[in-house]
């Protein structure tokens, strides 16, 4: 017999239908969001916890995740903005994103094309397509020349990669540059996976000048103690994972690590959201849930936690404009990372 009482709670709750004559911000659609359904209540639920993860007293360590053709899809001065306001205080990218930022900031272009074209047309052409948007590949090969040439300057050494893509951020004066934003507000990039990219191209170039002398190593190790550094020094972490793939587990996997090599025992993110199209029904790490890191206590069992499952070139804008619209990170302390050699120390200012 049903419980009369359990029936009532259920539907206690109406689905309200979204009214765009009276909706005149991003912030108005995104709160409408959350009292509708499907992935538009997703990015509401998004942008609450974003909400929790800016008020939380703790001031945890915000730590964005990024994969994808993002700088393709016009997100740039998106995540641009995400960094200068001070609404993420590390970011974990791959390095084709990071690259294209700083080919951008050499003053090229990304262009309208579609997924239609003749491939082997543009191939002759020397153009490169990323679905629907093209990119000059003779401009591209500059870019890694320059590079080459930008980290040769470089005392010989090992770094990690965010030593490099600071370093590649002072280089160009661009205001509208992740890279170089980061550089100048003290925000962390890592890129764990810096070879798979241009920029990896253009260290490779580096490497094959300099082969039979001193020069620079990427450390990826080194990126591993810097980043699980700033994870073991902040009281409470929590992650925005835009897309899947390296930086997403990487984020994830500090727990781990910290649990492991550190022999110090910690919760997991207390915050987590994702963005992402990736189907969880494959077993691949990019579409595996929240739910599926919490048994591995990458997430916080407690943790608060949503996925949207919008691609990001719609999702990231609409959550990220609600908060800033919002003024959700007004008076939010600011985090110095002060480095020696590979050890930091976290200060909240």
């Amino acid at each position: 017999m049903r419980d009369k009482k359990d029936r009532k709670e259920l539907l206690s709750k109406p689905i309200k239908q979204l009214d765009l004559e009276n909706t005149k911000t991003i912030l108005d659609l995104v709160r409408a969001f959350r009292d509708a359904s499907i992935q538009a209540r997703n990015i509401g639920k998004c942008f609450e916890i974003y909400e929790d993860m800016l008020t939380d007293e703790d001031r945890p360590t915000i730590i964005l995740g990024l994969s994808g053709p993002l700088i393709a899809a016009g997100l740039r001065k998106v995540i641009r903005d995400m960094i200068h306001n001070r609404i993420v205080d590390v970011v974990v990218s791959t390095g084709a994103i990071m690259y294209q930022d700083f080919y951008q900031g050499r003053g090229f272009k990304h262009y309208a094309g579609s997924p239609e074209m003749d491939d082997k047309m543009l191939r002759n052409l020397m153009i490169d397509r990323i679905y629907d948007t093209l990119v000059d590949e003779e401009k591209f090969e500059e870019t890694d020349r320059m590079i080459a040439k930008i980290v040769g300057s470089l005392k010989p050494g090992n770094y990690s990669s965010r030593q490099i893509l600071s370093f590649l951020g002072e280089s160009i004066d661009d205001e509208n540059s992740i890279l170089h934003t980061a550089y100048k507000d003290g925000v962390p990039i890592f890129s764990p996976a810096l070879n798979d990219s241009s920029i990896g191209i253009g260290l490779t170039l580096y490497y094959e000048s300099h082969k039979n002398g001193e020069k620079i190593t990427l450390d990826s190790i080194k990126d591993n103690h810097e980043f699980l550094h700033i994870v073991l020094k902040s009281k409470k972490t929590a992650a925005i994972l835009v897309g899947g793939g390296v930086p997403k587990n990487w984020i994830n996997d500090a727990v781990v690590m910290a649990n492991y090599a550190y022999q110090k025992e910690i919760e997991g993110h207390s915050y987590a959201f994702q963005i992402t199209t990736a189907n969880p029904t494959d077993g691949g790490l990019s579409g595996s849930t929240l739910e599926e890191a919490q048994s591995w206590g990458k997430i916080w069992q407690k943790a608060t936690k949503a996925t949207a499952y919008v691609e990001a070139s719609v999702a990231l804008p609409l959550i990220v404009g609600a908060v800033l619209q919002k003024g959700i990170h007004t008076g939010r302390k600011k985090i110095n990372f002060v480095w020696t050699n590979d050890s930091v120390e976290v200060k909240h200012v």
